[in-house]
């Protein structure tokens, strides 16, 4: 052997036997600073974070979310900004022959040095950006970022159209839209590093993207395809191992690699596969991986990987009167009941671990099956996903695309190609993604919303051809190439309110009801297949309020309103629909109360109105789940995370199995929906009482059985036949162990009586326990304390005789003084402004 040849299997052996694991340093931290383009002092900054919020730290600007702040904010993105950081590299670290810096997510038009060296320039805040830093990298490094005027930039493009795009200027520019300023929430279009920052050092091999593909589904086995692909930076002889932890095997595959970027797959089965199904049909149980990539016993790089055994389809098929808009779990169509789900700040990187795992922990005890992740906010932190994954939770995952028209050149096409590819990479392991949704309302809005007014024929056809590159070809072939088994679903809703088609075929937004003043049996009219959007407005809760007008009272004439409500028509519908159905109070403080339990009885009457159409309809979500700030708004839970009575209402509304009861030509009729997989049967009564609890009649039907496939009607009386004052009485429905009330009137008609309430309370380990009773009805009782914290219940109705036990659990710790207050509001005419209380101590 020549010795050129010795010296190369020297260097060959040692290269092996120092093989090292890779390594990933994360850059976040407080340890930045920023300042404005051109300013030589700079001030601390945190990372994750945005100038906005580095400013409000400093005191440099005030409480955006407080009073009319708001609008003393704007001049933050017209202005460019500099964020920098000096860090060190270990010289050991420094032998690696690979480095990149990783950033996941930059908002938006950012220009990247490091050490003075121009790396790349950015303009997507979805994506995710890795750069190779290897010849640059020192000891001592300083990396900046520049980050350009988001307006700046968006006029330069919008003056390149001789037409305006509708919705224009926030279309240029791929960041949050809902930072643009909605119906509900602030303009703040934030600037700043938003998502992790990392360095990631390796000498031959790195694990860049795994996926583990579902192939098949058996009773008695799950076929599994790994998807491996490893950055190479030389060929390479090495090993992976494969370790399903739960079941405790490992597999494990000899690897040659090609280089210098492959694609490896391997076939993994699973025996006797336990499924994923959402939380209310099953366990949504979880496989756990690790897979590996050694050298000589070694690991140079490993992943961990949770995933879900499930299949999930969208069936749109024909039928005698339009088209069907089902999902089916495992081979079961399933009910979806939930809501649409925006940003929980309009500040991204404020949101902490606990609020998503509260927020999701909300919507699971509300009996929610499926939220739809909506196209104007951001495609969510891995911990969202991973928590709808855990808790069974279905997602109807929109592209961040809402209520516009987008460009249509090459380099913005190119740049959501990208957007997409990163995130459907980033989220398809998900067993709890559902649906991917192209955009929002986008379709609607160029045919019903005035878009095409005042444009020539060429530009009206410019604008849809490019409409169809991004959501009929660029999306779709996404979708299709990179996960195959969930299905693309071009725009929501799928026909316009002006669409004959609307009732009959796809999913539906009904706004007639809010925006077009529609009386709330109108949700009772006209049932879609499948309702994805529908809502109405009501005030936060008191804590919410006196939090933004920094008032220790509720008054609804503060000058803060004018910049937390941003619905032009908002307080005017609410009093309108608010006459129709309760008695308006004069008293503020009572008018927030009495705003929250419309919305509730409205959108519950949708809700019951859809779930009572199945299998015509098979989905009803509600707009909004929850806020961005404290706000008027269409969410069940308001900005400081207090539950709306919208929100106990819905929980009651979505339960698995519900009595819901109805009034048609003069008939009162119930069915039983049973939205399980296991029918039951029992005795169906209906016992019609006075509100002091005197029974008039009782009907009852023996031997009903419960259909999961389909609702009927399961007892019809004629109401002529009963003897009773319809603004006096009501009627009490049982089934089992379920029950459901029913009113013969408007509840500004019903002639409650004002009668005490009997409260006593104890505490437990969990918190207060409160139990409550009355001799006579008492309607939309509210609980209220003067320490944060949740009710297990809540704006519920107390009947004569029965005995309430509800559980207040508090968010600190209790103080020695403590009150519970209760409220409930009566509707007799000569009292209809004097709410009742009961205000107690708790020791």
């Amino acid at each position: 052997m020549k010795p050129t040849q010795l010296f190369y299997v020297f260097l060959l052996i040692v290269s092996f036997s120092c093989t090292k694991p890779n390594q990933t340093r994360s850059l976040n931290g407080a340890d930045w600073q920023f300042a404005e383009l051109g300013d030589s002092n700079y001030s601390p900054a945190t990372v994750p974070g945005s100038v906005q919020t580095d400013l409000l730290k400093l005191g440099a600007i005030p409480n955006p979310f407080l009073l009319t702040n708001e609008d003393s904010i704007q001049w933050i993105s017209k202005k460019d900004w500099v964020v920098k950081k000096q860090f060190s590299v270990p010289k050991r670290h420094l032998f690696k022959k690979q480095h990149l810096l990783q950033f996941e997510g930059l908002d938006t038009y950012a220009e990247i040095f490091l050490n003075d060296s121009l790396l790349k320039k950015t303009s997507n805040a979805f994506r995710r950006f890795e750069i190779d830093v290897s010849a640059i990298l020192n000891v001592e490094n300083e990396l900046k970022i520049i980050f350009k005027s988001v307006e700046k930039i968006e006029e330069q493009q919008a003056s390149t159209l001789d037409y305006k795009l509708p919705e224009a200027s926030r279309v240029f520019t791929r960041k949050p839209q809902f930072q643009y300023g909605w119906d509900w929430g602030p303009t703040i279009k934030t600037v700043g590093i938003w998502r992790d920052v990392s360095l990631i050092s390796y000498d031959n091999l790195r694990l860049e993207d795994v996926f583990l593909k579902t192939e098949s589904i058996t009773d008695t086995l799950a076929k599994l395809t790994a998807i491996i692909t490893l950055q190479i930076k030389t060929y390479d002889n090495f090993q992976i191992e494969i370790e399903n932890k739960t079941t405790q095997e490992i597999f494990s595959f000899p690897v040659k690699t090609r280089g210098p970027k492959s694609e490896y797959k391997f076939e993994i089965p699973i025996k006797n596969p336990k499924l994923w199904w959402t939380h209310s049909l099953g366990e949504p149980f979880l496989y756990h991986y690790n897979i590996r990539v050694k050298r000589q016993n070694t690991v140079v790089d490993s992943v961990s990987k949770k995933i879900g055994i499930r299949d999930i389809q969208l069936v749109t098929e024909k039928d005698s009167i339009g088209e069907r808009f089902y999902f089916k779990l495992n081979g079961h169509p399933v009910f979806m009941k939930g809501a649409n789900y925006i940003p929980q700040n309009i500040f991204l990187p404020q949101v902490t671990k606990k609020d998503r795992e509260k927020l999701v922990d909300d919507a699971v005890e509300a009996n929610m099956n499926m939220l739809r992740v909506w196209g104007g906010g951001v495609y969510e932190d891995d911990l969202f996903y991973d928590l709808c994954d855990e808790k069974g939770i279905l997602l109807w995952q929109d592209f961040m695309f809402a209520c516009a028209m987008y460009p249509g050149d090459e380099i913005f096409l190119e740049n959501v190609k990208a957007e997409a590819v990163d995130n459907v990479k980033r989220l398809r392991q998900h067993p709890s993604i559902a649906l991917w949704c192209g955009n929002n309302e986008n379709s609607e809005g160029w045919y019903r919303w005035g878009w095409q007014d005042g444009k020539t024929e060429i530009q009206k056809e410019e604008i849809w051809n490019n409409y169809k590159k991004v959501f009929n070809e660029i999306l779709p072939n996404i979708v299709d190439s990179l996960q195959p088994s969930i299905s693309y679903w071009e725009s929501s809703p799928k026909h316009g309110r002006g669409d004959k088609r609307y009732q009959f075929e796809g999913d539906a937004h009904d706004w007639w009801v809010w925006h077009d003043g529609y009386p709330f049996e109108h949700f009772e009219e006209q049932v879609p297949r499948f309702m994805s959007e529908f809502g109405f407005q009501s005030f936060p809760s008191y804590e919410a309020i006196k939090n933004f007008t920094q008032l220790d009272t509720i008054n609804l004439k503060h000058p803060s309103f004018t910049t937390h409500q941003k619905h032009h028509r908002g307080f005017a519908l609410i009093k309108e629909y608010m006459a129709r159905d309760f008695i308006v109070p004069s008293q503020d403080r009572d008018y927030v109360y009495v705003s929250q339990l419309l919305q509730a009885y409205g959108i519950s009457k949708g809700i019951l109105a859809h779930r009572r159409s199945k299998p015509h309809t098979m989905g009803t979500l509600y707009w909004q789940l929850n806020d961005c700030w404290p706000v008027v708004s269409w969410s069940s839970i308001d900005g400081l995370g207090n539950w709306k009575a919208l929100h106990y209402q819905a929980k009651r509304a979505f339960e698995d199995r519900k009595i819901i009861s109805w009034e048609e030509k003069e008939h009162l009729k119930v069915t039983i929906v049973d939205d399980t997989f296991e029918p039951i049967q029992d005795s169906l009564s209906v016992t019609l009482k006075d509100f002091e609890g005197t029974i008039l009649k009782k009907h009852t039907v023996y031997n009903v059985k419960t259909n999961t496939q389909r609702n009927g009607v399961f007892l019809e009386l004629l109401l002529a036949d009963f003897e009773f004052e319809p603004t006096r009485s009501f009627a009490e429905i049982t089934f089992g162990n379920l029950k459901a009330i029913h009113y013969f009137a408007k509840p500004k008609d019903l002639a409650l009586r004002n009668a005490p309430i009997e409260v006593t309370h104890s505490k437990n380990k969990l918190g207060i326990s409160i139990s409550l009773t009355s001799k006579t009805l008492q309607k939309n009782i509210f609980l209220s304390a003067n320490e944060p914290g949740h009710y297990s219940d809540n704006f519920f109705d107390l009947l004569p005789g029965e005995l309430k036990i509800v559980l207040f659990i508090p968010k600190n710790k209790l103080p020695l003084a403590t009150s519970i207050n209760t409220l409930n509001r009566i509707n007799n005419k000569d009292e209809k402004d004097a709410p009742t209380y009961c205000i107690f101590p708790v020791n």
